[in-house]
């Protein structure tokens, strides 16, 4: 007798672009993230707002092309490339815990109470020693837009980039390299995803000024070296960051020139108070936790790898 073994076909292979996304999605991130906002940012960069090029109008005049020009590219970059690798490499239930995690508001309260008050008085204690001793007291107004500001800018700014460099790219850097790394390879990132806004408003355009571009991208390694070290502590809560993140903003914007006019007056001065802050505020992060940074490895599931796994011919890679 004959005993006939059913032969099982071999697994499809899979090939194109959604399966380079699935072998590297760290990879596949970084490339959407800046490719999107870069192409998205070309009219603003064309417009009257950056180097004049493009007669285009927006409502709100100056105010208004944050909104309308910058903000959607912003959108489209970080935030879309982290929703559709997530997508591509997690499916339903991913992209699920991934929203989830956007949520994740439960933290202990002195976090939000170091958060709120150390920001802002830091950014403050930066900027008044820049500031040739001219201290001048904030208008009530300002004080009174303080935090719907901070709500304004966690829909906007927080959400458009905080899901993607932190809550995305973050962990998975962190498994690949460690924290220090991590934290460092993500600030350059991060810098480098706002070169084009130097052609702009937004970076004393219309000339572009390659210091202050390295500059800022310094400013970005040293502070995200202090969000990397609150995003780990606080378990990875992500509206910790986004609030972290737009704290900086709203200080600038409604204390630094209002209390500190020579500070205020000069686009330089602002980023040389923000460097020194972040600088001292990294070197004490390190030190205190033997550069750390918080984190703790998490366990690695059998359906989850990262980028090293695409190295390994053994294994086929499976999604992040």
């Amino acid at each position: 007798m004959i005993t006939v073994t059913p032969q099982v076909p071999a697994p499809a292979e899979r090939g194109g672009v959604l399966d380079v996304v699935r072998r590297r999605p760290l990879t596949a991130f970084v490339v959407l993230a800046l490719a999107a906002s870069w192409l998205a940012w070309i009219p603003l960069i064309l417009s009257p707002y950056g180097l004049g090029i493009w007669d285009i109008q927006v409502p709100g005049g100056t105010g208004g092309y944050q909104l309308f020009l910058m903000l959607p590219g912003a959108y489209l970059g970080p935030i879309g490339a982290a929703l559709f690798v997530t997508a591509v490499t997690d499916g339903r239930a991913g992209v699920r815990a991934w929203v989830r995690r956007l949520f994740k508001f439960k933290v202990n309260w002195r976090w939000y109470a170091g958060i709120f008050l150390g920001t802002p008085a830091a950014v403050l204690l930066s900027s008044y020693l820049f500031s040739a001793g001219d201290v001048q007291a904030p208008p009530m107004e300002n004080l009174i837009k303080y935090l719907p500001m901070i709500l304004m800018q966690m829909v906007t700014t927080g959400l458009a980039e905080e899901p993607g460099w932190r809550d995305f790219a973050l962990p998975r850097a962190q498994r690949l390299v460690g924290p220090l790394r991590a934290a460092a390879g993500i600030g350059v990132l991060w810098g480098v995803w706002h070169l084009p806004l130097y052609l702009t408003m937004w970076g004393d355009a219309p000339t572009f000024h390659l210091l202050r571009a390295v500059g800022f991208i310094a400013f970005c390694v040293t502070f995200n070296v202090v969000m990397t070290w609150v995003f780990n502590r606080t378990g990875q809560s992500l509206p910790m960051a986004m609030l972290l993140h737009v704290g900086i903003n709203t200080t600038v914007g409604l204390f630094v020139a209002s209390m500190f006019p020579v500070v205020g007056a000069s686009y330089d001065l602002t980023n040389q108070a923000l460097l020194l802050m972040a600088t001292v505020g990294a070197v004490i992060t390190i030190v205190a936790t033997r550069g750390r940074l918080g984190y703790r490895p998490e366990p690695v599931h059998a359906e989850v790898t990262d980028d090293l796994e695409a190295t390994r011919p053994a294994v086929a890679a499976s999604p992040v």
